[in-house]
């Protein structure tokens, strides 16, 4: 008897728990996961075609992996490796697959409800040291709208022109 009464105290206090946790607290904190991110390249390059407002980098790059996750709470990693200029005709000869850049940020863009309208709002992180081989790790807390729907992951210049972003070439 008192082992069926402690597993009914026990499952009362669980679904308990689980009505009034936050969804973040079991483990649906993560609002993007990622393990592949698309090059500035072709029609993205420069000013012309930007992504929410952020304009891609004046020349292609390429990048060899890159992973990151983006939580709830605003906290983001991002780690890139081989991210460099394209080693192609299209990029000055002494720059090619080299990152010339000493520090990327990175740039969240959300589309959040704004009074009833849907707004695109760009949050950035600080600058974080990126090698001349591509390298770099970003962890940032950042202050992101709420909602922050269909999230975008740039990897960008001090300036903000995107290097890479979320997605897949």
């Amino acid at each position: 008897m008192r082992r069926r009464l402690a597993v009914v105290l026990v499952t009362m206090v669980g679904s308990a728990l689980a009505i009034q946790a936050p969804a973040w607290s079991s483990g649906k904190d993560k609002v993007l996961e990622f393990d592949t991110m698309a090059p500035v390249d072709g029609a993205f390059v420069g000013p012309a075609n930007p992504i929410r407002g952020v304009s891609g980098g004046g020349l292609p790059w390429q990048i060899e992996e890159a992973t990151g996750e983006l939580r709830v709470d605003g906290r983001l990693e991002v780690e890139v490796e081989g991210l460099v200029l394209l080693d192609d005709a299209s990029v000055p000869e002494a720059v090619r697959g080299i990152n010339p850049i000493p520090n990327f940020q990175a740039i969240v863009s959300c589309l959040t409800d704004v009074d009833g309208l849907v707004e695109t709002v760009n949050v950035s992180s600080g600058l974080f040291p990126a090698n001349t081989e591509g390298d770099s790790k970003i962890e940032a807390t950042l202050d992101l709208p709420s909602p922050c729907v269909a999230p975008i992951v740039f990897v960008a210049s001090p300036t903000g022109a995107w290097f890479s972003a979320t997605g897949r070439e």
